[in-house]
């Protein structure tokens, strides 16, 4: 067993301010010597990244349907081996979904602290948050965090009836500067953040201020638990991973995934205008393609390098954002229209309201992978799919699986350690 700090921070409802309050409490044990890890619970790229300038560490996903309890269970072992304190950041509300926070919480027995916007409430908040406590008695929640209060008298109310094994751990002010700005997909990328260091500076100091006496982080016993690298099944194999501003939906564990499979790999910025480099696969990561649109239609070379390298038959596998840059025409949601890469038949159009959301399973040729989908896009294609994913929690979200000649692609952010040897028979094909 490895012990280590530890804190769950969930809330009643999206929006409630869980990011901030983890980001806060990051920078602040950061600033004072403390080694911090931070995990996200379930599939989110950009939360992760405002995470991981606030702690300084990768932030890695915590979720039981795409990684699977063993891998969850190794992800925070290693963790606790090096860090002093773990945080975890939930998604939505601690009940939301199938499987929620409250499960991940219960799973590897997390102590939970819920943080609710108390800006429009008094003495309800403590029954909101009694509730939240006592609806499931297996979890353990140390007690709670009052977000966007008016007032220190506000503060102050909004603990009156918490019960004494609830306490108001923080009543934190609500301040506009400290608001993170938002695009359609959620947060703004910390990389395109400039004064976000400033930013977690100030969140740090707002928490400290607003930290009630006495509070301390508890102390959390977890196994030992490590997983078997997997077979280098890729060993000697070259596999160039797009990235920067337009593909920056990369889960850090797949990356660590490839390179367990013995893969180099070899990172270029098409924004930048860079060429692809000498691979053998290849790899288009999901982003925001539809705000960068002219710049990467104006790429000189990327098109028909890319071209060569499908009419090689080396794999190109494209996700979400990645697809669509390698379409025929792209059309942003103020109606423009960009010509693409023109490597896959079809055109997509951006729309105002959200298309797709879920996590999703699905059956490669290779073997069945597990992700999610999460775009404001619609897509029109001539190509018959290959594969059509399932809904855990019976969404009617079902994205589906495209394939022309060596390329692969589809709206699913793919989780690769869900199937590594899946994964290694197709970049490795």
């Amino acid at each position: 067993m490895t012990s280590c700090a530890a804190l769950f921070i969930s809330a009643p409802s999206s929006g409630s301010g869980k990011t901030c309050v983890t980001a806060a409490i990051a920078r602040s044990n950061v600033r004072r010597g403390k080694r911090v890890r931070v995990f996200k619970t379930g599939p989110d790229f950009l939360d992760p990244s405002i995470l991981e300038r606030a702690s300084g560490a990768p932030v890695y996903q915590l979720d039981l349907f795409m990684g699977g309890f063993q891998h969850c269970q190794a992800l925070l072992a290693e963790a606790a081996r090096e860090a002093d304190l773990i945080l975890v950041e939930g998604v939505m509300g601690l009940f939301d979904g199938k499987p929620s926070s409250a499960d991940l919480a219960a799973a590897f027995g997390l102590p939970v602290v819920c943080v609710i916007d108390a800006s429009a409430m008094a003495q309800t908040f403590a029954a909101l948050a009694t509730g939240l406590a006592r609806f499931r008695p297996e979890l353990h929640h140390c007690g709670v965090i009052a977000n966007r209060v008016g007032s220190p008298a506000h503060g102050r109310m909004v603990g009156e009836g918490l019960p004494d094994d609830l306490p108001l751990i923080a009543a934190l002010p609500r301040e506009p500067r400290l608001i993170l700005p938002e695009r359609h997909l959620g947060l703004v990328q910390a990389l395109e953040q400039p004064e976000l260091d400033a930013q977690l500076d100030a969140w740090a100091d707002t928490w400290e201020a607003g930290l009630r006496p006495g509070f301390d982080f508890k102390p959390l016993d977890l196994r030992d638990a490590i997983e078997p690298p997997p077979a280098r099944l890729l060993a000697g194999r070259r596999i160039a991973i797009a990235r920067d501003a337009a593909f920056g939906f990369i889960y850090p564990a797949n990356v660590d995934l490839l390179r367990a499979l013995g893969a180099e790999l070899a990172f270029f910025s098409p924004l930048r205008h860079e060429p692809l480099p000498d691979c053998d696969a290849a790899w288009l990561p999901g982003g925001y393609p539809e705000l960068h649109a002219e710049t990467l239609g104006a790429h000189s070379t990327l098109a028909e390098s890319l071209t060569r390298h499908i009419n090689a038959n080396r794999p190109l596998l494209a996700e979400c954002g990645g697809m669509l840059a390698l379409l025929d025409e792209l059309t942003d949601a103020a109606g423009d229209a960009h010509r693409m890469a023109g490597l896959m038949p079809g055109r997509a159009h951006v729309q105002h309201r959200l298309a797709a959301l879920g996590l999703q399973a699905m059956d490669w040729p290779e073997g069945p992978l597990r992700g999610h989908s999460y775009h404001y896009s619609t897509l029109e294609t001539p190509l018959a799919p290959i594969a059509r994913a399932t809904n855990p929690n019976g969404g009617k979200t079902a994205e589906v699986l495209y394939q022309r000649g060596s390329l692969r692609a589809s709206y699913v952010h793919h989780y690769f350690p869900s199937n590594p040897e899946a994964v290694a028979a197709f970049f490795g094909s």
